[in-house]
């Protein structure tokens, strides 16, 4: 059971909203139209939400939850889904794909779960994709980054959609990797480069795609190693890189590892940046070792500098929640707001059942609309058509950005 939370009024968006817990699950029901003002005759309608809400990876969870529940709080003030009532039931995957699939299942045994918001981990998502693919639920991630999810394994030579009713609002490691490569040999003029991962979906993944770009535009992978997810002690790997003189290293998972890792690489003597992807992109990564002048890539434009978003960090913060919003959070509030805005055209003035599930996948995969991160809309295989990253650098103690831009398709 959550917590029962009182979301802070805002100007036009949030006032009276109040998240109520429905007992013995994790829902949560926001009543809407200022106290009750909305038609919500028809019933109640569950946006499911799976991703990280314990454990390491919770800093970018719980924002992920936070943006999600905010979404549903306005759709209920805005009447958006003409009488019904929106439920946000979260379920806490621990970042393990296990638990996610078993999460995934829960949700799809509830015919009036509409869709499904995450997951955080492309592992997860593996897991949990398949299953509500089964009940044809909606699957909308702002943060799985790993291609396989929508292309397929063969996703660099014969690339098939997997499951149709998986979608995502962030852009893919076939973008990112190169992407992060570019900057790095281009920009920063590293030539010498160790290469490291944590052996999951998403940071092997992301690894290769950097080191074969690295090495396309002329710099040398000197090593490639791997760690464990759970590792504290890199004295291991560090002593099998140093003699490679490598002159940055470029990790592929998350800022549990990546932050003591690059604490270490200091304390061994080796004063070389460690770049990563948008996994390490929060501020405990600096909380946990990363240094000044770290970088890392994340998907999507810094919201703080986008005009789209400030209605969203505006709402946010007045509604007062214990968390940032973090790397994800203008992401997966626009993931919400699309399969919100899905299930609105899809019920229209009737009911929503399970012959509606299929008039909801069309729905969103139509969708084009203008969200907190700019233009939304989907391409054949459930991707963003927004392919905009941006590099960032540990300045000051916290993750600054440095530029923005895209990598052109090769």
């Amino acid at each position: 059971m959550s917590r029962t939370r009182k979301v802070a009024a805002t100007a036009a968006l949030l006032a009276g909203a109040l998240a109520l817990t429905a007992c013995s699950t994790n829902r949560e029901e926001a009543t809407g139209g200022g106290g009750g003002s909305c038609d919500t005759s028809k019933g109640t309608l569950v946006v499911g939400f799976i991703a990280p809400l314990s454990g390491s990876l919770s800093a970018l969870g719980l924002g992920m939850k936070n943006s999600t529940d905010l979404a549903v709080n306005q759709a209920n003030q805005n009447c958006t889904v003409p009488g019904y009532r929106l439920a946000l039931q979260a379920e806490d995957d621990q970042a393990t794909a296990q638990i996610a699939g078993q999460a995934a299942t829960k949700l799809a045994s509830d015919p009036n779960v509409v869709g499904v918001i995450g997951t955080l981990n492309s592992s997860t998502a593996q897991s949990a994709a398949p299953i509500l693919a089964n009940k044809k639920i909606v699957e909308i991630s702002p943060a799985n980054t790993n291609p396989a999810l929508t292309q397929g394994d063969n996703y660099q030579s014969a690339p098939s959609r997997p499951n149709a009713t998986y979608f995502r609002t962030a852009t893919t490691d076939a973008i990112q990797g190169p992407f992060a490569a570019q900057y790095m040999v281009q920009k920063a003029g590293k030539k010498n480069i160790a290469v490291i991962d944590d052996g999951k979906t998403y940071g092997a993944g992301l690894a290769s795609q950097f080191a074969t770009e690295a090495e396309k535009l002329g710099a040398t992978v000197v090593a490639r190693e791997k760690v464990g997810e759970k590792d504290t002690d890199f004295s291991g790997v560090i002593a099998k890189i140093r003699p490679t003189n490598p002159d940055a290293v470029y990790y592929g998972g998350e800022y549990p590892v990546a932050g003591p890792l690059s604490k270490q690489l200091a304390d061994a003597g080796l004063n070389i940046p460690l770049m990563g992807g948008d996994g390490i992109v929060d501020k405990t990564y600096v909380s946990l070792g990363g240094r000044e002048g770290d970088l890392a890539t994340n998907v999507g434009a810094p919201p703080e500098q986008l005009p789209s978003a400030k209605a969203f960090i505006d709402a946010y913060a007045a509604a007062g929640y214990s968390e940032p919003f973090s790397a994800y959070g203008a992401l997966t509030y626009d993931a919400a707001n699309v399969l919100i805005q899905g299930v609105a055209k899809a019920v229209g003035n009737g009911t929503f059942s399970d012959a509606t599930r299929d008039g909801l996948i069309s729905a969103v995969q139509a969708t084009n609309l203008q969200g907190a991160t700019g233009a939304i809309s989907f391409d054949q295989y459930g991707d963003t058509t927004n392919k905009v990253l941006t590099v960032y650098s540990v300045q000051g103690g916290e993750f600054k950005p440095l530029e923005t831009g895209t990598y052109p398709a090769s």
